[in-house]
């Protein structure tokens, strides 16, 4: 009985002294939780903003993909692209590609080799946060091109069709330095486009001057081949003079009969009739020969005619290609120069003089503002939960 006595009177020492926090609240005015919640974070953040962090030096430029003849695009188009509806014009679709390399890994592949792009973001004066890598992160090509996205960004006006970049660094030459690095790797993209694109014209343009040129040379053969064959230059020139002789021959025939006639009218028993029937049979005779030689026989100049024909109809046609894609050639070429794309530095980029970020006291305003409400709603849940417990 001693001992239970005994044991409640030590358990009665350790339980919960309710004027315990209220001694504690008359030293401390402030509460406990208000410190932990809203002045513990304010402090480290401006401790952090205000003596830490490294000024952030941002360089702005301003850019415009476009052909020579090209007029801005309008916001419709711009936003036919952003959304992934319908087609855009061609101005709009060069800007976002410019755009996607300055945020692609292969500018940084170009930034890493050419201006060593990750002694620039990891200089020993720039503060741990800011500095690359780090503490979280690692030092793979992966996470340098995630620290690379903190530093650049670029934005495309459809309004006015200019696309504006903006780096951040913590020296005001390596921004402007990385911003003019980012529009060449720009040109150098565009430049590759337009190579291209001149190539396959060209080559396009060329092939069919190869086919055309080969058709002739096809065509010449083939008429070459039929004239060496027939050993004619020319069946319609010869079916002319055929034509021209058969018109003589019956001439002469009529003529010849004409005189029979008359000579059997005037001298029925004339010796002279028989020599005159024999001419005419052979002027005749003649006649058919060379008529057959025209028509009316495989061996006439009739097919042959059809054959010359159809063999010149395909040389003329071959020539005629030819000329049209000799004209291609040219118009391709043309058409080359009017499409080809610029990428024109409207604003270049700029070597600040002052460092626009962070915003020291803007930013600890907002941590103790955001600090501030979360303190409220804590508090009231758990004035909610003591408000129950004691019902």
């Amino acid at each position: 009985m001693i001992r239970f006595t005994e044991q409640q009177e030590r358990h009665s020492d350790l339980s919960f002294d309710p004027s315990f926090f209220q001694r504690l609240r008359a030293r401390f005015p402030v509460q406990p939780l208000f410190a932990v919640l809203v002045l513990l974070p304010t402090v480290l953040t401006a401790f952090y903003y205000l003596i830490i962090a490294a000024p952030i030096y941002v360089s702005d430029a301003k850019f415009l993909v476009r052909t020579p003849s090209q007029s801005a695009p309008g916001a419709f188009d711009s936003l036919l692209v952003g959304v992934g509806l319908g087609s855009a014009s061609s101005s709009v679709t060069d800007a976002y590609v410019v755009e996607e390399y300055v945020t692609s890994r292969d500018a940084v592949r170009d930034l890493e080799k050419n201006h060593d792009l990750r002694g620039i973001l990891s200089k020993p004066s720039i503060d741990f946060i800011g500095r690359y890598p780090r503490p979280t992160e690692g030092r793979s090509f992966e996470d340098l091109y995630q620290a690379y996205r903190r530093y650049v960004t670029v934005g495309y006006d459809g309004q006015t069709g200019i696309s504006t970049l903006r780096v951040y660094a913590f020296d005001p030459h390596d921004a402007a330095m990385l911003a003019n690095a980012l529009l060449d790797g720009g040109e150098r993209l565009i430049n590759r486009l337009n190579d291209r694109a001149d190539a396959d014209a060209v080559a396009n343009a060329n092939r069919h001057i190869l086919d055309a040129e080969a058709r002739v040379e096809q065509s010449e053969a083939a008429l070459t081949s039929f004239r060496n064959r027939e050993r004619l230059i020319d069946p319609t020139r010869s079916s002319l003079a055929g034509l021209d002789l058969v018109g003589k021959l019956e001439g002469q025939v009529v003529t010849l009969q004409a005189q029979r006639a008359a000579l059997a009218a005037s001298a029925p028993e004339s010796p002279q009739l028989p020599i005159v029937d024999q001419q005419i049979q052979a002027l005749q005779a003649q006649t058919e020969i060379q008529r057959s030689k025209i028509a009316g026989q495989d061996t006439s100049l009739a097919p042959m005619i059809g054959e010359y024909e159809r063999l010149t109809i395909d040389r003329d046609f071959a020539a005629k290609e030819l000329t049209a894609a000799s004209a291609a050639v040219e118009s391709a070429e043309l058409d080359m120069r009017r499409k080809r794309l610029y990428l024109e530095r409207v604003v270049p980029p700029n070597i600040p003089d002052a460092a626009r970020m962070p915003r020291r006291m803007y930013s600890i305003g907002m941590v103790f503002l955001s600090c501030l409400l979360i303190y409220g709603i804590v508090s009231l849940i758990i004035a909610g939960l003591r408000e129950h417990t004691q019902q």
